[in-house]
């Protein structure tokens, strides 16, 4: 089963903080509580192994075969644990900034992401947002922002790469390590590793021209032989300026037994 591209969540944070900017009055719904994405009986699963059950990468360079290295970075994020996750959640707190901006708009999210199912809940004082993608259609609290097929994308294209009419092509930076990997109808997303772990730094999904979406991995945490992303940064770029977010995961969550609901698209 795959697991949805965190690179969604950078679309929505960025889309939400740019209706925020336009409403500046603050929402008074903006207090109640969303609905918890999670069974009431779900746990954190957060130990973590005194030593990594994940292997360490074989020896590689920016000259090693691009397929090589598309394995090498998957097998640093856990491997088959990961590419097989049944679900993830993340729960935390996110600063959204607005191009040329010092100021952020604060805020929490909650992020439940199983296959290429995903939802997204996102509360500040200025607004409320719930964005879901239940595996075959959209629904955004604030129509004018809707998820895109978040399943094309990311994380998504790495697990698949081995499949048929999936290419895995260099970098056209040859400076980076890295590899790019193309799905059959053209979805595209470039990664870059860290050169001495094989773990992805950063990936970044070209849109068109002048426009992109990026996240950059700040740290990380192994939780039952998954390499989970606890501090993260994701990036908008468009002509009129780049819109970030900064995202620090307070609590992460694997296979767990989730709601039936989680990701029922709401009646309209």
């Amino acid at each position: 089963m795959k697991l949805a591209p965190f690179t969604a969540s950078g679309l929505l944070l960025c889309a939400a903080f740019a209706a925020a900017a336009q409403q500046p009055t603050p929402n008074p719904q903006a207090n109640q509580t969303t609905a918890k994405p999670v069974a009431k009986s779900a746990t954190p699963s957060t130990a973590v192994p005194a030593k990594s059950s994940i292997a360490a990468p074989a020896v590689f360079t920016s000259a090693t075969a691009p397929v090589e290295l598309a394995r090498i970075a998957l097998q640093a994020h856990g491997g088959e644990r990961f590419r097989t996750l049944k679900n993830m959640v993340l729960r935390g707190a996110v600063d959204l900034y607005s191009p040329n901006s010092t100021q952020a708009l604060g805020g929490q999210f909650a992020v439940v992401m199983a296959g290429e199912q995903f939802r997204m809940d996102i509360q500040s004082p200025a607004f409320t947002m719930r964005s879901i993608f239940d595996g075959e259609q959209s629904y955004s609290s604030m129509p004018q922002f809707q998820l895109p097929a978040i399943n094309r994308y990311g994380y998504n294209l790495l697990f698949n790469f081995e499949k048929p009419g999936f290419t895995v092509s260099a970098l056209s930076d040859k400076k980076k390590t890295g590899f790019r990997v193309a799905s059959p109808d053209g979805a595209v997303t470039d990664f870059y590793l860290d050169p001495k772990t094989g773990r992805i730094q950063r990936f970044v999904i070209p849109v068109s021209d002048g426009i992109s979406f990026s996240v950059e991995h700040k740290t990380f945490k192994e939780i039952d032989g998954v390499l989970v992303p606890m501090s993260f940064i994701q990036k908008f770029e468009t002509p009129q300026g780049v819109f970030f977010a900064e995202s620090k995961v307070k609590t992460a969550l694997l296979n767990q037994t989730l709601d039936a609901d989680v990701f029922a698209i709401p009646a309209q």
